[in-house]
């Protein structure tokens, strides 16, 4: 009984003041509503089929295409590429493992969301509703050299290069302003 109010508290209290700290005590500005932790992790994205498949999304959607194995994120309604051009794969090097297989034998639930921030009608698995808050992303020095067998779909911020870093499965991509 102790553990389900300690669940239940847990839950209202990040509907309530709205910011989430992952891997790490408590986020670090008001101004950010989910916060990583360090520790050569990164956030990985969700796989969709084919972006084409994807019907009803808002600017700033991410996503890892399938169809041709690229980071993408939704932008002046149509869908940027992330992974400049090259190609990815979802076969792990390690196990030699194809994780769309793994994935395509879960039985997924299209009403699943998560929301940090009120609610509204926006699509996606996990939406940030808050318009005065923002996502600070996973911080990694050097993800190329430090993520150990990264995942496709994997976005994080290099801290050593000041730039934002994708991985397609293949090679990391990096954005820089």
């Amino acid at each position: 009984m102790k553990n389900i109010f300690t669940i239940l508290f847990a839950l209202l209290s990040v509907s309530v003041f709205s910011q989430v700290a992952i891997g790490k005590a408590s986020v670090a500005s008001p101004s950010v509503s989910l916060d990583f932790g360090t520790g050569n992790r990164g956030m990985v994205l969700p796989w969709v089929t084919s972006t084409a498949a994807v019907t009803g999304v808002v600017n700033g959607t991410m996503v890892y295409d399938l169809t041709d194995k690229k980071v993408k994120v939704k932008y002046n309604a149509a869908w940027k590429d992330l992974s400049v051009n090259t190609q990815g794969t979802t076969v792990d090097p390690l196990t030699s493992v194809d994780g769309v297989l793994i994935q395509n034998s879960a039985t997924e639930n299209t009403l699943a969301k998560s929301a940090i921030g009120t609610l509204t009608a926006t699509p996606g698995l996990l939406v940030l509703e808050d318009t005065t808050k923002a996502m600070v992303l996973p911080k990694v020095a050097s993800p190329h050299l430090n993520i150990i067998n990264p995942a496709p779909g994997m976005i994080v911020y290099d801290t050593f290069n000041k730039q934002l870093a994708v991985f397609n499965g293949f090679v990391w991509s990096f954005w820089k302003q």
